[in-house]
């Protein structure tokens, strides 16, 4: 299927834009792209006369506008899942007083659709739309987990795998077995392999057909999301959350 580069140049920057909520100038946008600056130049122009784009008078740097929520307002607002889910996880969130995020699966990547934030501080890569790899994160192995064996041996021998952390996963044999592990106690660990000093828990969601649709995870740091505490608290409670998330999506078993 033929690209139109134009285009492709265009959602290049403004992806590159996402990663920068406090905005780039234009030198370090084209470095990081691999466009020339008059390219960029000439592209931004054009997002800026649509209003997806917008430059700051006094530090020059370009940032996306607000027009950008524009384009995913449907999705949002129209999905049951999040509507379903939201109120609910809330709630796990006042009581437990961590950072959860709901996640789907996207081209074998992990997709960030909702993020509900603790009262206690904390930088962490993940944004709403942001993406992550699968065979590090909780959220995607847990996902994984639902593959049939020759499905998951297969997205396993096609993962690049990188190391993030002393405890990433970095070859199919290791992930494979880290899978088995969590068919067999029901939820999903990412035990500081994504990012230095997170530690998550995530759990599944079902459908009505009994398939894991979503995964959503509880994270923070790991001196306050401690083995013990999964074992003696959190995993009790995200899984019985996860069960009435998905009963209400008609899940029945």
């Amino acid at each position: 299927m033929a690209i139109v580069q134009s285009i492709e140049r265009a959602f290049v920057i403004l992806e590159q834009l996402s990663e920068h909520p406090n905005g780039m100038q234009i030198t370090k946008l084209a470095g990081n792209t691999g466009l020339s600056k008059s390219t960029v130049h000439r592209l931004l122009a054009t997002l800026i006369e649509l209003q997806y784009v917008i430059q700051d008078e006094e530090t020059e740097r370009y940032k996306l506008s607000y027009r950008a929520l524009y384009l995913s307002r449907n999705i949002l607002s129209n999905s049951s899942l999040i509507t379903i889910a939201k109120p609910i996880l809330q709630k796990l969130v006042e009581e437990i007083n961590e950072t959860i995020h709901l996640c789907i699966e996207e081209k074998e990547e992990v997709v960030y659709i909702e993020k509900i934030e603790s009262n206690q501080t904390i930088r962490m890569y993940s944004r709403i739309g942001s993406r992550a790899p699968m065979y590090c994160t909780g959220v995607g192995k847990m996902m994984l987990s639902d593959k049939s064996d020759s499905e998951l041996t297969n997205i396993a021998n096609r993962i690049h795998y990188t190391k993030k952390t002393n405890n990433t996963i970095l070859n199919t044999e290791d992930l494979m077995l880290e899978i088995n592990t969590i068919r067999k106690q029901g939820f999903a660990l990412d035990n500081i392999e994504n990012e230095e000093g997170i530690r998550c828990i995530a759990a599944p969601i079902y459908d009505f057909s009994g398939k894991i649709i979503a995964s959503f995870s509880i994270s923070g740091p790991s001196s306050r999301i401690t083995l013990e505490r999964i074992d003696n608290d959190l995993a009790e409670k995200i899984l019985a959350t996860a069960k009435i998330i998905s009963l209400q999506l008609g899940y029945t078993n």
